[in-house]
C-alpha cells in the first residue's frame, strides 16, 4: 500500500453532500486514502436535504424513457442500501392533467409499462378529489420517500467506520496542478492549509463551478434556480399520499419525513429566479441567506393546484425553504436526468460530479469503478 505523508491522500472529494459522502465513501472502499472537505459545519445539510425527498421509479420521465429505465434499477437498489432511511407508509398517486399536459393518460399508462413500473387506476374515493375539468386520469403507482435525517446519520456512521478524514467548516479555495498531482488549498478560521492529491471530485452540486472559476479553470455549463419548497400540512383526506400532477406546468406534494410534513412545489413557482454560469461572462455566485430570499410564492402555488385538485383549500402553510437548484442545460430539453462525469480539459485528474436525482448515485459509483480500473490497468 503506497505511504502517505502529512496531508497527502490518494483523493480528496469536495462537497459533503450525499453525493460527495458517497463518492468518498466509494473511493475508500477501493483502498484510497481520501479526505472529504465540507464548507458547512454538518453534511448533508444543503441540497440534500431541501429537496423533495423523493425515491424515483421512472414515472417522472415520460420523455425520457433512458431516464425512467434507470430510475427503475436504482429504485429497488436505494431501498435495500438505504432501507432505514426509506419512508413507504403512505399512497402514491399521479393524476395527469387535461390542459398543457405533454402526455395523455393513457399515453401515461403505457409508458410505464412499458418500463415495468407499477401502476393501476386511482379509486373513486381518490379519483373524485380531482377536477374532471382540468384531470384526465389519476393513477395509483409505487414511490417513496426518504428522511434526510436519517440518510445523514447513515452515512456518519459509514464515514466513522471507513477511515475518510472528514473536515467541516473547510472551504476549498483553489486547485493546482503540480509535479506529483494536484494541490488543493482550502481555509478555515482564517487558516490555510494545502493538500496534495492524485485525484479530486469535485462534488459541490450547486457551487460546482465556484473552485473552478477561483482556480481559473473552464466552467461546466450549468443552469441554476433559486427555488422555494413549501413545507405543509395536508389535508385529512390525504394526510396519508402523495400527489403528482403531471407532465406540464402542474405541482408535486410528497411527504417530507424529516418533519413529518409535506413538501409542496410547483413548476412555475417553485423557481424564483434563474441564471446560468457561462465562460464568456462574469461568474456569479448566489450565496443567499434567509433574510436576502424573494417573497414566499406559496398563494400562487396552493390557488394553482386548487384547480386541478380542490381540496387543497384545506392545506395548512407551514414555512419554505430555500436553496439553489441546478441542472443540466440537457435537462431543459427532454427532462432526463443525465449525471454530470466530466473530465477537467485541464487537469487530467480533475473531475466535476453531479447527478440530478438521489438514486443516481448508483451510476457515479459504475463511472467511479471503471474509472479506477482502468487506472490500475494502466499503471
Amino acid at each position: 500500500m503506497k505511504k502517505h505523508a502529512q496531508n497527502e491522500y490518494d483523493v480528496a472529494v469536495i462537497g459533503g453532500g450525499f453525493y460527495g459522502c458517497a463518492v468518498a465513501l466509494e473511493l475508500s472502499q477501493l483502498g484510497k486514502r481520501v479526505i472529504l472537505v465540507e464548507k458547512e459545519p454538518a453534511i448533508m445539510s444543503r441540497a440534500s436535504y431541501v429537496n423533495q425527498a423523493r425515491i424515483h421509479q421512472g414515472y417522472h420521465y415520460p420523455r425520457s424513457v433512458l431516464t425512467a429505465l434507470r430510475s427503475r434499477v436504482n429504485f429497488g437498489r436505494f431501498v435495500k442500501e438505504y432501507k432505514t432511511s426509506v419512508y413507504s407508509e403512505f399512497d402514491k398517486y399521479y393524476a395527469i392533467g387535461k390542459i398543457s399536459s405533454k402526455v395523455n393518460a393513457e399515453q401515461f399508462r403505457l409508458f410505464c409499462e412499458r418500463i415495468g413500473a407499477p401502476i393501476q387506476a386511482a379509486s373513486k374515493k381518490i379519483s373524485h378529489l380531482f377536477n374532471p375539468n382540468m384531470i384526465e386520469g389519476v393513477f395509483k403507482v409505487q414511490e417513496y420517500a426518504f428522511d434526510a435525517t436519517i440518510l445523514k446519520d447513515i452515512m456518519l456512521d459509514y464515514l466513522d467506520d471507513s477511515g475518510v478524514e472528514l473536515k467541516l467548516e473547510t472551504q476549498a479555495n483553489d486547485i493546482r496542478d503540480t509535479k506529483k498531482g494536484l494541490q488543493i488549498t482550502c481555509s478555515k478560521n482564517n487558516h490555510k492549509e494545502k493538500y496534495d492529491v492524485d485525484y479530486l471530485f469535485n462534488c459541490t452540486y450547486s457551487a460546482i463551478n465556484s473552485i473552478l472559476h477561483t482556480s481559473k479553470l473552464p466552467l461546466v455549463p450549468l443552469k441554476h434556480e433559486l427555488t422555494e419548497m413549501a413545507l405543509v400540512k395536508m389535508p385529512d383526506e390525504l394526510r396519508n399520499a402523495g400527489i403528482t400532477v403531471m407532465d406540464g406546468p402542474y405541482f408535486s406534494v410528497m411527504p417530507f419525513p424529516a418533519r413529518q410534513l409535506h413538501s409542496f412545489s410547483h413548476v412555475r413557482y417553485t423557481p424564483h429566479h434563474y441564471w446560468q454560469d457561462d465562460n464568456d461572462k462574469t461568474y456569479v455566485t448566489n450565496n443567499f441567506t434567509k433574510e436576502g430570499t424573494p417573497h414566499s410564492q406559496f398563494t400562487h402555488m396552493i390557488k394553482d393546484a386548487q384547480r386541478y385538485l380542490p381540496v387543497l383549500e384545506n392545506c395548512e402553510y407551514i414555512e419554505s425553504l430555500w436553496e439553489t437548484k441546478t441542472v443540466l442545460p440537457q435537462s431543459e430539453v427532454d427532462d432526463s436526468r443525465p449525471i454530470l462525469f466530466r473530465q477537467s480539459d485541464n487537469l487530467k485528474n480533475l473531475y466535476s460530479i453531479m447527478g440530478g436525482k438521489i438514486d443516481n448515485i448508483f451510476d457515479i459509483r459504475e463511472k467511479l469503478n471503471v474509472l479506477f480500473s482502468s487506472a490500475q490497468e494502466k499503471s
